[in-house]
C-alpha cells in the first residue's frame, strides 16, 4: 500500500505532481487546515502532512495522528508546529529553509526604494488628481550606507543587490566571520556602529531571545537622524511604538514593514503615518518562491516516505534506524555541548574544532557534528536544524574541523568541542555514561561532573574562601532552589567554575546579583 499524504493548505500543483511521480497518494484539501476538528478526525488516515502557515499542528492534532510519520512545512518558519509533541510522537518535522530567500531579499530592496522615493504616498496622491510634485522629494539610494542586521542567507543576497546599486554596506551579525564579510564585500561592524552610520537599516535575522526587540527604543534613539527602517524578517525585532514616536518627531525619516508583532495586523502604531509603507507579510509571496517551496517539500517528504531519506529535518538528524540506538545519546550530548558554547559566545565564530575519542569515534560523526553545530548556532539562529546547520556555518565562513582519536583517558567515549572566536578559544567536553545521560566533564580544561538540566547557572570566579557560601546564600535568599551543584578549579587560588542546576528559570535580578559578587568574572543563565 503506497504512503498517503494530506495537503491541508494551499500549495502549488507542482507539489501534487511530484508526490504522484514518486509513488505517493495525495489528498489535496487546501481548506482543511482551517478546520482543526475535522483535521483531527481525518489525520489518522495519513503518513504525511504537507502544510504552509494556516494549518496548526498542535499536540491535540498529533494525538490523533496514529499513522503520521512526517510533517512538511513549505517555508521556513515552523511556529505553527508543536515540535516537542511531534518529536515525542516520532514524527519528523521538515521545512524548506532556502526556498524563499531571493523573494524575501527582493521585497526588502523594493521596500527600500518605496521609502526612498515615497512611491505609495505619491501614487495615492496622483491618482486622487492632486499632482503634488514638490511634496514628494526623495533621496537617492546610490552612495548611501545600508546597515544589515543579520547577514545570513537572505541578508547576503540583500547585500549583493545593494552593492550592485552602489551602496556602502555594513553588517552586524555575531556569526559573520571576517573572511565571509570580505567575500561578500561588506564591512562587519558592531551594532552601535551600524546604528550611528546607516542611512537605511534592514533586518534579516530570526526572532530569538537575543534578537527580540534588537531595535529597541534605546537603540532606535542612537540611530542617525533621517534613517529609514525596513523589516521584512520577523515581527518583534523592532519596537513599533518607538518607531512611530521617532517618525512623529522627525528623527526617523521613514519605515517599511512587511511583518508585525501581531498578525494579521488590523491595527498597529505604524499605520496611517505618511512616511510608513506597510505590506501584509508578502516577503515570500511570489509565484517562483511558492513553486520552489512546494517542489522542495514534496521532494523531501517523498524521499522520506519512499526511501527513508531525511533532509532539512528540524527535530532529527540524517541517520538510519539501525544507527539510531547507538547515536541517539551522543547526538543529545553533541547538541547540548554546542548549546552550552553557543549560549556563552557573543562574538563572531571563526572555527569549531570537534574531537571524538574512543568508541564514539567509530560512529557516524557527521550526524554528531551537525547536531553540535545546530546547538551552537541555535541560540542566535532559531530556525537552524541539524541538516541546515553545516550549510549555515559555511555561509558565515565558520571552519569546522573534526578529529577522531582512540581513547587515551578516563572515558570510553569523549567528545570535545572547541569554539574559536576573534577574542578567545572556549572548550567544553562531555561523555555519555552507562545510564545514557549526557554529562559535562571538562570546561576550559577544568574538570567537572555535571548533568545538563533544563535551567542552569554558569559562573566563573576567583578561587577564594567564602565564595560558595555567598553564592548559595544568595540563591537561597532569592528563593531559588538548587537541584545540582558542580564545582571545579584549575589550581588552588586560581580560576574556578560553578555549574548549578536550579528549579525554574533564572530571575534576571538574581543573575545581576550574582554578577556583583566579589570575585565573579562571568555569570550566565543557560537553558537546555
Amino acid at each position: 500500500m503506497p504512503p498517503r499524504v494530506l495537503i491541508s493548505d494551499s500549495l502549488s500543483p507542482a507539489a501534487i505532481a511530484i508526490f504522484k511521480e514518486r509513488g505517493v497518494d495525495v489528498d489535496f484539501q487546501p481548506d482543511l487546515g482551517k478546520d482543526k476538528d475535522k483535521l483531527a478526525a481525518l489525520i489518522n488516515q495519513y503518513d504525511g502532512l504537507a502544510i504552509r502557515s494556516a494549518t496548526k499542528v498542535t499536540a491535540k492534532i498529533l494525538e490523533h495522528a496514529t499513522r503520521l510519520k512526517v510533517v512538511g512545512r513549505a517555508g521556513i518558519g515552523v511556529d505553527n508546529v508543536d515540535i516537542p509533541a511531534a518529536t515525542s510522537k516520532g514524527v519528523i518535522v521538515m521545512n524548506t529553509p532556502f526556498g524563499n530567500s531571493i523573494t524575501t531579499a527582493e521585497h526588502a530592496i523594493a521596500m527600500m526604494f518605496a521609502l526612498a522615493r515615497q512611491i505609495p504616498a505619491a501614487d495615492a496622491s496622483t491618482q486622487a488628481g492632486k499632482w503634488e510634485k514638490n511634496r514628494f522629494m526623495g533621496v537617492e539610494i546610490s552612495g548611501k550606507t545600508l546597515g544589515i542586521v543579520g547577514c545570513g542567507n537572505i541578508g547576503a543576497i540583500v547585500a549583493d543587490r545593494a552593492i550592485g546599486l552602489k551602496m556602502r554596506v555594513i553588517a552586524f551579525d555575531p556569526f559573520l566571520s571576517a573572511e565571509r564579510a570580505l567575500d561578500l564585500g561588506v564591512e562587519k561592524v558592531e551594532l552601535d556602529d551600524l546604528l550611528a552610520r546607516a542611512d537605511f537599516i534592514t533586518l534579516h535575522t530570526p526572532l530569538t531571545a537575543q534578537t527580540k526587540n534588537i531595535l529597541s527604543a534605546d537603540n532606535l534613539a542612537r540611530t542617525k537622524k533621517g534613517v529609514r527602517i525596513i523589516n521584512c524578517a520577523r515581527g518583534g525585532l523592532v519596537d513599533e511604538a518607538a518607531v512611530r514616536a521617532l517618525l512623529d518627531s522627525g528623527h526617523i525619516a521613514g519605515a517599511a514593514f512587511d511583518v508585525f508583532i501581531e498578525e494579521p495586523a488590523t491595527q498597529n502604531p505604524l499605520f496611517h503615518h505618511p512616511n510608513v509603507v506597510c505590506t501584509p507579510h508578502l516577503g515570500a509571496s511570489t509565484n517562483e518562491a511558492q513553486e520552489n517551496v512546494a517542489l522542495q517539500v514534496a521532494e523531501q517528504m517523498s524521499d522520506y516516505l519512499v526511501r527513508g531519506a531525511i533532509s532539512n529535518a528540524i527535530n532529527f538528524p540524517s541517520i538510519t534506524a539501525e544507527e539510531a540506538p547507538k547515536l541517539k545519546p551522543f547526538i543529545a550530548l553533541a547538541e547540548k555541548l554546542g548549546s552550552f558554547a553557543g549560549q556563552l559566545t557573543d562574538t563572531g565564530i571563526k572555527e569549531v574544532r570537534i574531537t571524538y575519542q574512543g568508541e564514539v569515534a567509530h560512529l557516524k560523526i557527521k550526524a554528531l557534528t551537525a547536531a553540535a553545530i545546530a546547538g551552537l548556532l541555535r541560540p542566535v539562529l532559531q530556525d537552524v536544524n541539524v541538516v541546515s546547520a553545516p550549510v549555515v556555518a559555511k555561509e558565515r565562513g565558520i571552519v569546522i574541523e573534526e578529529t577522531v582519536r582512540e581513547a587515551d583517558g578516563d572515558y570510553e567515549s569523549l567528545v570535545t568541542l572547541e569554539v574559536v572566536t576573534d577574542e578567545l578559544t572556549r572548550s567544553v567536553a562531555g561523555t555519555v555514561f552507562t545510564d545514557g545521560k549526557p554529562r559535562i566533564v571538562n570546561i576550559k580544561g577544568i574538570k567537572v561532573d555535571a548533568e545538563f538540566g533544563p535551567s542552569m547557572i554558569y559562573v566563573t570566579n576567583e578561587d577564594k574562601p567564602g565564595f560558595i557560601g555567598r553564592f548559595a546564600s544568595l540563591l537561597g535568599n532569592a528563593n531559588v532552589n538548587i537541584a545540582t551543584f558542580a564545582l571545579g578549579r584549575d589550581a588552588e587560588g586560581g580560576s574556578a567554575i560553578a555549574l548549578v542546576e536550579i528549579d525554574g528559570a533564572t530571575p534576571p535580578h538574581v543573575l545581576q546579583a550574582i554578577q556583583r559578587l566579589p570575585g565573579v568574572k562571568q555569570a550566565r543563565a543557560l537553558t537546555f
